[in-house]
């Protein structure tokens, strides 16, 4: 019998098509699009989780990918999942659930190429089992820029330099609205009314604010597609000091007030710390 023929080796990379991407499109530092990913480790796998993602996953899954230009993993402790509302959420079924958010910025007008790369790479990764299966994607959304809103005006960082600035806290919040038409209503009320007067005297530095974009249906059939692309918004709140500190104040509140100006409702208002990388600071501390 013959022997079996040897596989064919593997094509080799065309380093050109390197030079010559480089040199053409977009390439300025603005976040024009952003992943935000809150994901549920399933019980009793909380470590192995966590350091499958800042070990191997938050490199070869993320910011190894081209035009993933910033990236900042958040926990949320058992005390900050209790701080969240309301009580029934659209985004997070219970409202507890997605105690790890990872947040990333990748360059305006590189979407459509990220997303090429984003696909092919967490297909490899998945043939090659370094996906991690025991957790639950609970809300997860590439997304596009919709403005960004500064407590101190110029001085202070930038949105480019968010997820490098060395935070405090973070809180997630989505707000729904009926449709397009209200979406576009909610978004100009929170730029130019709502937003500046609460970051006075708040410990948040900046809000940034984007809107959901949907999935390619190629993707990992573990990602669900994403809800509310006309209709949701989504605000990240850079913090500097510890969420816990003045959530009564800042935050306790934030359900009524938008609800109070008849353009939208909060489905998820949720605090989060940064993680300390190369550690497993917290993990103790979620359930």
């Amino acid at each position: 019998m013959a022997a079996p023929a040897a596989a064919a080796p593997p094509a080799e990379t065309d380093n050109a098509a390197y030079t010559a991407l480089a040199a053409v499109g977009p390439y300025g530092v603005h976040p024009g699009h952003a992943l935000i990913t809150m994901v549920e480790p399933h019980p009793g796998h909380e470590h192995a989780y966590n350091r499958w993602y800042e070990d191997d996953h938050y490199i070869a899954g993320a910011m190894a990918m081209p035009w993933m230009f910033a990236g900042r993993r958040w926990v949320a402790t058992r005390d900050l999942q209790l701080l969240r509302r309301p009580e029934k959420s659209a985004a997070a079924r219970p409202v507890t659930a997605g105690c790890y958010l990872s947040t990333y910025w990748i360059t305006e007008g590189r979407y459509d190429e990220h997303m090429k790369w984003t696909v092919g790479i967490n297909k490899r990764l998945n043939r090659d089992g370094r996906v991690h299966q025991d957790r639950t994607h609970v809300f997860t959304a590439f997304q596009d820029h919709v403005t960004t809103v500064y407590r101190d005006g110029a001085a202070g960082p930038r949105d480019f330099h968010a997820l490098d600035h060395p935070y405090a806290g973070l809180v997630l919040e989505v707000i729904d609205t009926d449709g397009p038409e209200q979406r576009a209503a909610l978004a100009e009320w929170l730029r130019d009314r709502h937003l500046p007067r609460r970051l006075a005297g708040s410990p948040a530095a900046m809000v940034t604010v984007f809107r959901p974009t949907p999935l390619p249906g190629d993707r990992m059939a573990y990602v669900k597609q994403v809800e509310g692309v006309d209709t949701r918004l989504t605000l990240l709140w850079f913090l500097q000091e510890d969420p816990r500190d003045g959530w009564s104040t800042h935050f306790a509140d934030r359900v009524a007030a938008v609800a109070e100006s008849g353009l939208g409702r909060v489905e998820l208002i949720a605090p989060f710390l940064p993680t300390v990388p190369g550690t497993d600071r917290y993990v103790a501390e979620l359930r």
